[in-house]
């Protein structure tokens, strides 16, 4: 497993030491950001490295009958192709086809469109993360372990705890949550699904254990059903006791108006998903879809879980 130490990685990481006998090897880069107890029984190994230097572990690679491909760059042009291309091309390619049954590879469902089908402007003008998700994911048919790759791909991700790193959406909410108090005026036409990590892990250690059917489709999108903008925004008012009031359309035109009035420089993927604005896909998979119960199910769920205290009405 790569990323272990991430937020995502902490949950599967927990997971799979609580709930599974498996022998685990954790790649990380500093062994001290991983802050599950690993020692709480054997067969748990600690791998220090880099996904760049993953060459030195090609031995132990040709060995792995699965493995759970999370680590990723999210900066600097470079380092992210690198890494996120280049890299996990190579390692894919350090496996055994014979040996490793499973790979599970987490992707963005940002490279989706609504019928999760590659998504072009993801790789024309997304970011530099987006774009080599993109072409990371194009490669894959090329590849002798192609028919035992499972790409993931999660929509808007939550996670976060004392001892496991926030994710960026939930860290955002935590931050911004205030911002209900202006948002609450404006009806915004936009969906979106939304995952928390440790539904994730649960379908990952659901999955291992019981692979997917040989006709089942290799490419999951990870999420709750879509939920709209709007949805959101009534949900989060009910959770923090905040009265709706009138609600003005946020629409194109009103958007570009305070862009050029505030003098706001929108890059190319953020202006194409304004347009785009409903992010969502077809039969996306949470533990429910495998008949386990989901931990984050509903938005009042995701404020919670984000740290989100809840007003209760006078």
């Amino acid at each position: 497993m790569t990323g272990a130490s991430g937020c995502i990685g902490h949950y599967i990481v927990e997971t799979l030491i609580q709930e599974t006998n498996h022998d685990l090897f954790l790649l990380v880069r500093n062994p001290d950001k991983l802050k599950i107890d690993y020692t709480v029984r054997p067969g748990i190994t600690v791998l220090q490295g880099n996904m760049r230097e993953i060459e030195q572990f090609s031995d132990l690679l040709k060995t792995i009958d699965c493995a759970i491909l999370i680590a990723t760059a999210w900066g600097g042009p470079e380092e992210v192709y690198d890494i996120n291309v280049v890299k996990t091309i190579r390692l894919l390619n350090l496996l055994d086809p014979e040996i490793c049954q499973q790979v599970f590879y987490f992707s963005t469902a940002s490279i989706l469109d609504r019928n999760n089908q590659p998504l072009k402007e993801a790789g024309e003008v997304g970011t530099d993360y987006i774009r080599s998700k993109y072409t990371c994911f194009q490669q894959f048919s090329k590849l002798a372990i192609a028919p035992n790759i499972i790409t993931l791909f999660p929509t808007f991700l939550l996670g976060g705890e004392t001892e496991k790193p926030w994710s960026h959406v939930s860290d955002g909410i935590s931050k911004e949550f205030k911002w209900i108090n202006l948002i609450r005026f404006f009806r915004i036409d936009a969906s979106f699904h939304y995952i928390h990590s440790k539904d994730v892990a649960q379908v990952i250690r659901h999955l291992i254990d019981h692979p997917l059917e040989a006709e089942a489709s290799r490419n999951l999108v990870l999420g709750n059903p879509a939920i709209t903008a709007d949805q959101a925004i009534e949900e989060a008012c009910a959770y923090l006791n905040k009265r709706l009031y009138f609600r003005i359309s946020l629409t194109q035109s009103l958007l570009n108006i305070i862009f050029g009035l505030f003098r706001i420089e929108i890059a190319d993927w953020d202006r194409f998903a304004m347009k785009y604005r409903h992010f969502v896909h077809t039969n996306p998979v949470t533990p429910s879809t495998f008949g386990l119960p989901t931990y984050c199910s509903s938005f009042a769920d995701v404020l919670k879980l984000s740290g989100v205290p809840r007003k209760k009405g006078r």
